[in-house]
């Protein structure tokens, strides 16, 4: 099993997984809404509309475990994403990113090395994780933006 066929529901509550990205270059993120990153949806709405005609998404992925900045249901998430920041990108149902409640899809993610060579824990809400289509995964902090021109860079190279 790959990382595009673990399972996952959708925010809605529907069943799915990464499958139907499996040939796009995706930005795996774990989001939320009461953060002092949160802003950062404006930038991730803003690469997703820039980039996906030429085959890349960003997924969200809620999260409640960092300061319990996360603390909404399914609609109410989907709502505020809606309303505040327009967003376009798929959302996936709210999960823990760590310890033993652990997503699969972070079990696999959190192995990858970011650029200063930290592996491991999520370590906070936005950190991010770019899934060529060759299957190679790069690793952001939560502090890169989504104009950092780190992650852009990483992005149009992944496109290429």
């Amino acid at each position: 099993m790959t990382l595009h066929d673990i399972p996952v529901n959708t925010l809605a509550g529907e069943p799915s997984s990464l499958a139907e990205h499996r040939d796009r270059s995706v930005l795996v993120v774990n989001v939320a809404s009461q953060c002092g990153l949160t802003p950062q949806y404006e930038g991730l709405v803003a690469l997703h509309e820039r980039y996906r005609d030429r085959g890349f998404s960003v997924v969200g992925f809620p999260c409640n475990q960092f300061g319990e900045q996360e603390p909404g249901s399914a609609e109410e998430i989907a709502t505020f994403c809606a309303t505040n920041y327009g967003v376009s990108f798929p959302m996936y149902e709210k999960i823990d990113v760590n310890g033993e409640g652990r997503h699969p899809i972070y079990a696999e993610l959190v192995e990858i090395e970011d650029a200063d060579g930290y592996s491991g824990d999520v370590r906070w809400n936005f950190e991010k994780f770019l899934i060529a289509p060759d299957g190679t995964i790069q690793r952001f902090a939560p502090t890169v933006t989504p104009e950092d021109p780190i992650l852009t860079a990483a992005i149009e190279a992944a496109l290429s």
